[in-house]
């Protein structure tokens, strides 16, 4: 990713007599600190580089994005959310069947439309273990419709503006929760989650472990 620089230089010959036994002279040194964003060809995100940007990362953030609220064994949480259609579509609507919930980052992002594909690609395989799929992001119905529309993807998406189910969900973040994350979880159907599957880079393996675990439900 090339991203543009600006140049600081810190001088000259000065000595430093606070540290103590020792006097330690300073050359000149060059650093150079980026100064535009740039873009990830991983998740079509514009990432900002800027210091103010890195000290928002607080603690709490951390512990948020590494630490997941649903768990397998548990229920999984319920939501109503707006489909692509601009409808509300609630979770506990599919219970009786097996239901895979994804997250993902973003519409129209690389590796999302691949999964989103793959997904596609599968849906017959899906429909024949008895599942259901829904996708999720925080892209609103609109851009949900048009790519939907676009990739002809048979199934649900839902609109998770605020990313309020994300959070419920526990859905770890990558880049210390700078970007959203790719998680997805099989739930039964008695709404609770047997497997979870994280794989940010690979996204198209959500597919594969996920038909793996229902034919083998």
């Amino acid at each position: 990713m090339a991203a543009s620089s600006s140049s600081f230089t810190f001088s000259n010959h000065a000595t430093l007599h606070s540290l103590p036994h020792r006097n330690t002279l300073l050359t000149k040194t060059q650093f150079s600190v980026p100064t535009k964003s740039s873009e990830s060809n991983f998740f079509g995100f514009r990432l900002s580089h800027s210091s103010s940007s890195l000290s928002t990362l607080s603690s709490h953030s951390l512990k948020s994005s590494i630490f997941a609220k649903a768990n397998k064994g548990q229920a999984a949480p319920d939501f109503t959310l707006k489909d692509q259609n601009g409808k509300p579509v609630s979770l506990k609507k599919y219970k009786g069947k097996p239901v895979v919930v994804y997250f993902y980052p973003a519409d129209e992002s690389p590796g999302c439309t691949k999964q989103a594909c793959a997904f596609r690609d599968s849906y017959e395989k899906f429909k024949k273990a008895g599942a259901e799929v829904i996708g999720i992001s925080g892209d609103d119905s609109a851009s949900h419709k048009a790519f939907a529309s676009k990739y002809k993807l048979p199934y649900t998406l839902l609109s998770d503006e605020g990313n309020k189910v994300r959070k419920d969900y526990g859905v770890p973040g990558d880049l210390f929760g700078a970007l959203p994350g790719r998680q997805t979880y099989v739930l039964d159907k008695n709404g609770v989650i047997q497997l979870i599957y994280n794989n940010q880079f690979q996204p198209e393996k959500h597919i594969d472990e996920t038909l793996k675990f229902l034919k083998a439900a």
